[in-house]
């Protein structure tokens, strides 16, 4: 695991939640500007993740639960935008009458990442990439055209090997978000894939996955998803930062006094996903110290669904000051053998100049 210097977790990731209000809506208290957002309306069933960033363009929305080709807008109809950013957070504009990331009296959650801006070229790779790099977070994103060549290789500026990659196939086609996970998959030949708008277990051997990963390059297994000829992608990269991100993997034990996972740090956000076992079959899932103030953590959202958030369901974990604590079973987070990979970031480093403390 790399070491940061980051101080104050913050300042890198950070949830907002927000009120539509079918107008301008400058959404404040981000503490910084942000290069990606993740946004999802809390209130109602069959609305949408939206997920937007720098590089694309702010007012260009893919959606984690679906396969389909990127969109102008929250609506698919640019009609309910975001149009700029600051070094506090970001302004939605439109009516929203038929957008999902503004609508009057809804609730939304947006988790949002800094990276460096709209990017800059990257040629270190078969292909070159336009790379938004943040190295002390351990963040990047990648725009690419794909070539059509199984085994082509993209640059993803990090300087050191990610231990998770998200990507997506923007124009052309309708694909699947394609995940690659340090905890499952190895950095040299293709060891599979696990999708991030389904609940399937790893796929071993899929023609469309990341087939490895090194300090400077991405090199891709296929040439559907991954790398599509003459078709735009886009890879979000994640290195591991002791005392801000990790990445890993638990295994669970089905019962209330349940698996103890350490991270070094207090989580502000965390995803998991079943990858062996009982949960394959099972979504993905998502938590957070804003959504979910206190111990234990019942509202969460699906990152493959477009359902409402889960409130007052059974309590998946508590979030503490080293690490996170499933404490009940279910076969989505804690069933008994199954393996689950994670990723989380933090709201305090457990040592430092602002050490954690328990909720």
């Amino acid at each position: 695991m790399a070491y940061t210097n980051i101080k104050k977790s913050s300042d890198y990731f950070n949830t907002k939640l927000y009120t539509g209000n079918n107008s301008t809506n400058i959404i404040s208290g981000v503490g910084f500007q942000p290069d990606w957002f993740w946004i999802k309306d809390r209130s109602t069933t069959g609305e949408k993740h939206h997920l937007f960033d720098a590089v694309r363009g702010l007012n260009k929305a893919l959606y984690s639960n679906q396969t389909t080709a990127e969109t102008t807008g929250f609506d698919g109809g640019g009609q309910n935008n975001i149009t700029a950013v600051g070094n506090d957070g970001f302004t939605i504009t439109g009516n929203g009458s038929d957008g999902e990331g503004n609508l009057t009296g809804r609730n939304y959650a947006s988790w949002n990442w800094k990276a460096n801006g709209a990017g800059v070229a990257n040629t270190d790779g078969d292909i070159a990439s336009t790379v938004s790099a943040n190295t002390t977070s351990g963040f990047s994103i990648v725009s690419y055209t794909g070539n059509g060549s199984a085994g082509a290789t993209v640059g993803h500026g990090l300087g050191t090997i990610p231990a998770m990659v998200i990507q997506k196939r923007r124009s052309g086609s309708i694909a699947s978000w394609v995940t690659w996970h340090q905890s499952i998959h190895s950095t040299s030949g293709n060891s599979g894939a696990v999708f991030l708008n389904l609940t399937n277990a790893n796929a071993t051997g899929n023609s469309d996955a990341i087939a490895g990963v090194s300090s400077t390059l991405i090199t891709t297994a296929g040439t559907g998803a991954v790398n599509p000829s003459g078709d735009t992608c886009i890879m979000y990269c994640f290195a591991e930062k002791q005392g801000f991100s990790k990445f890993g993997s638990y295994t669970g034990n089905g019962s209330t006094d349940g698996t103890f996972v350490y991270t070094g740090f207090k989580p502000a956000f965390v995803i998991y996903k079943g990858a062996s076992g009982t949960g394959t079959t099972d979504n993905w899932e998502m938590a957070d110290n804003k959504r979910s103030p206190y111990n234990g953590i019942e509202n969460v959202l699906y990152p493959n669904e477009n359902y409402a958030e889960g409130t007052g369901v059974t309590t998946r974990m508590d979030f503490l000051s080293n690490g996170f604590k499933m404490r009940t079973s279910g076969s989505d987070y804690n069933a008994s053998g199954s393996t689950y990979i994670y990723m989380a970031f933090a709201e305090e480093p457990l040592v430092g100049d602002n050490p954690a403390t328990a909720r």
